[in-house]
């Protein structure tokens, strides 16, 4: 199996829930001088599990890294790194949720924006995306349009990606050395 050619300084890292993507971001960013972690979950201080996994994150950075907390306005966010920074944007589940009102044209034209900028930065930028279509297919409305914008997403993002990673159980998957795309 051939792996993709692109050009872009984008990795995409995909996976369930506690199955190690932020670790493996981390990792795969461990050995650079200047990074930015892109924040997009809201701070939730009444929910203390949240706090808790906050606290984790916080603990297992660097603390050289600096931190840039974002919400809906992510591209906005982005002009504002250094070129010389390394990006880490953890995750895209916070930037889906901010728009989960917006009609399907407002979001594709968001998408279509995002996924433009990602693959145009400069520098190594390291984006989390979270895989939640692996389960029970939600029962609200406003479930399945998390679930479905958030893979729609991370389809258009690997299709710019220079790697992708799939990371379950505490092991990362090359996807784009062992698996071919989807007509």
């Amino acid at each position: 199996m051939a792996a993709d050619q692109n050009t872009s300084n984008l990795i995409l890292v995909s996976g369930p829930s506690r199955g190690g993507k932020s670790r493996w971001a981390e990792h795969l960013l461990s050995g650079s001088a200047d990074v930015t972690y892109v924040a997009t979950a809201p701070d939730r201080p009444n929910d203390q599990d949240w706090q808790t996994r906050l606290d984790l994150h916080r603990r297992r950075r660097p603390s050289h890294w600096r931190l840039l907390e974002s919400d809906a306005d992510l591209t906005t966010a982005l002009r504002t790194i250094p070129q010389q920074s390394s990006v880490l944007i953890d995750a895209l589940g916070g930037f889906v949720a901010c728009h989960l009102d917006a009609s399907d044209q407002a979001w594709n034209a968001c998408c279509e924006e995002l996924v433009e900028q990602l693959a145009g930065m400069g520098q190594t930028c390291v984006v989390v995306i979270e895989e939640t279509g692996w389960g029970v297919v939600p029962p609200t409305l406003i479930g399945g349009r998390f679930r479905d914008r958030l893979g729609s997403l991370a389809q258009s993002l690997d299709r710019q990606a220079h790697s992708a990673w799939l990371v379950l159980q505490g092991r990362a998957v090359d996807l784009h050395a062992l698996s071919q795309r989807v007509p």
